[in-house]
């Protein structure tokens, strides 16, 4: 069962219920249209995608944001959505961050004790459009690289993850990998 789902209206209506600047729904916005863009790529190249849900996904990806601009965003974007009966929407929220969260880590970040990975085509999707928007403008791959080289330092495992999830999605779209930065 795949549960309700809102129309992209009220998504959008939602975000700015729920207190979301202008700001953080623009770059919503410019994640949505990514993240379509790239389900489009994925399935010209065989794969199946929910293009609906990838949509929904991406436009309350950052709902949490109306709490909180730290790492708990996405925990509070789940509990926000589910409080709204959206169950299969919560796992976008949290699941975006970085290219994902294990255990370990989101422990040591001081976030429930379970895992925080993208595990779905859709949510993988999501997660990586939206290290490419930095707000509404798309970085490339290496500008994200060196970005997450900067705040974490260049042994972190999030890199690992990032480059996993880079390598992943090119395969998906057909597109080019570059994983240098």
């Amino acid at each position: 069962m795949r549960g309700f789902r809102p129309t992209r209206e009220e998504a959008l209506s939602l975000l700015r219920e729920a207190g979301c600047g202008e700001g953080v729904i623009r770059h919503c916005l410019a994640v949505e249209r990514k993240a379509l863009e790239l389900a489009e790529r994925a399935e010209r190249n065989g794969v199946r995608v929910d293009r609906e849900l990838v949509g929904l996904g991406a436009l309350l990806h950052d709902v949490g944001r109306s709490v909180t601009h730290g790492v708990r965003h996405g925990v509070e974007g789940g509990r926000i959505l589910r409080e709204r009966g959206l169950h299969e929407l919560a796992r976008f929220a949290e699941n975006h961050l970085g290219a994902g969260i294990p255990r370990e880590e989101a422990r040591q970040l001081g976030l429930p004790d379970r895992d925080f990975l993208p595990s779905s085509v859709e949510e993988k999707l999501v997660a990586y459009a939206d290290k490419v928007m930095e707000g509404e403008e798309e970085v490339s791959f290496g500008q994200i690289l060196r970005r997450f080289e900067g705040e974490l330092g260049a042994n972190h495992p999030a890199l690992t993850r990032l480059r996993k999830l880079h390598e992943e999605v090119a395969r998906m779209t057909g597109g080019e990998v570059e994983v240098q930065g």
